[in-house]
């Protein structure tokens, strides 16, 4: 299959990905340019997940500071190089995960954060909510498993649903991010300071 110049180009201006990169994936999925965006992502996070253990030691500070000045967000996102951390690219990515946070309002980066007594914590919750239920052990136990995973989603930054496209995490928006930069970038911590909270 033929695939026109025009078409290769709207495919990079629309993901950011080289221009063979963006021919060979609409060959791939016979012109459809929706097909290539979503073939070009997986590949993008596969190669992402590549990139994962590289050492970030570089990056940046961003800070979001809500209109009204009541509530403000400070996050370090590292990069590998200050190449990387110095692009639109990454200085976006950062901004926008200060926002999330800003809006979203989570507890901790990841779940390996979230200390082992508060899990304990909400697995004896979920197991009194259940007490009365006459469901085998095992099932009672893939509840409780499902009922952490929902608990991780709202407490856990990079497994939120990212505030401007909720169809896609967080840690999803970081990976795209990843793939376009071609270096490890990870959220390291930040913190969350609003007017009048204890």
């Amino acid at each position: 299959m033929t695939i026109s110049a025009s078409v290769v180009k709207e495919l990079r201006e629309k993901t950011g990905v080289g221009m063979m990169e963006c021919k060979a994936a609409l060959q791939e999925c016979n012109g459809d340019m929706d097909k290539a965006m979503t073939y070009l992502r997986e590949k993008g996070l596969a190669s992402a997940a590549k990139r994962a253990g590289r050492v970030a030691a570089d990056g940046t500070v961003a800070a979001y500071i809500h209109a009204g000045g009541k509530l403000g967000v400070m996050v370090e996102v590292n990069v590998e190089t200050d190449f990387v951390a110095k692009t639109d690219e990454f200085q976006a990515l950062a901004k926008d995960v200060a926002m999330h946070i800003a809006a979203a309002n989570p507890q901790y980066v990841k779940r390996e954060d979230v200390p082992e007594a508060m899990v304990q914590k909400e697995r004896d919750i979920y197991k009194a909510q259940m007490a009365d239920t006459k469901k085998p052990p095992e099932i009672l136990e893939k509840i409780i498993s499902g009922k952490l995973e929902k608990f991780y989603e709202e407490v856990c930054l990079l497994e939120q649903a990212y505030i401007k496209d909720p169809d896609k995490k967080v840690s999803q928006r970081i990976a795209e991010t990843i793939a376009k930069v071609g270096e490890n970038v990870q959220v390291r911590r930040f913190a969350r300071f609003q007017v009048g909270e204890e």
